[in-house]
């Protein structure tokens, strides 16, 4: 039989976003992800077009010569940028799952301490 999901109501969800007991952060790192990687598209098409307004400034071989680099080197730094972009991304949806493992851990201590206190003390 698969496990039963619970359902929190409207007003639960909202307290828990008002009180920070749900962190919204994930998702939202991944909408920045996304959007950081549209700027970095935007990068790479710009150095494309820099290299072909290059290419077609004059007529000849050195023009050519000059713009494969530039195209290259642009290219090359598009997609540096693009895992700099995801290493900065995966860092803080780490850091955020370990805030929620720390939580996690917290309240089971908490329970362990208050069954240990609500124990009988041993009769001697």
């Amino acid at each position: 039989m698969p496990p039963v999901k619970k359902t929190k109501s409207t007003s639960a969800l909202l307290w828990d976003l008002l009180t920070f007991d749900r962190l919204v952060t994930g998702p939202v790192i991944h909408l920045i992800y996304w959007a950081g990687l549209g700027v970095v598209a935007l990068f790479a098409f710009s150095v494309v077009g820099a290299a072909v307004g290059l290419a077609l400034k004059e007529p000849g071989i050195g023009s050519l010569l000059l713009a494969f680099p530039v195209l290259i080197a642009g290219l090359l730094v598009a997609g540096a940028m693009v895992l700099l972009w995801r290493a900065f991304c995966e860092f803080y949806v780490a850091i955020f799952r370990i805030s929620e493992d720390l939580r996690a851990l917290r309240q089971t201590s908490d329970a362990d301490h208050a069954s240990i206190l609500s124990r009988p003390p041993p009769e001697a």
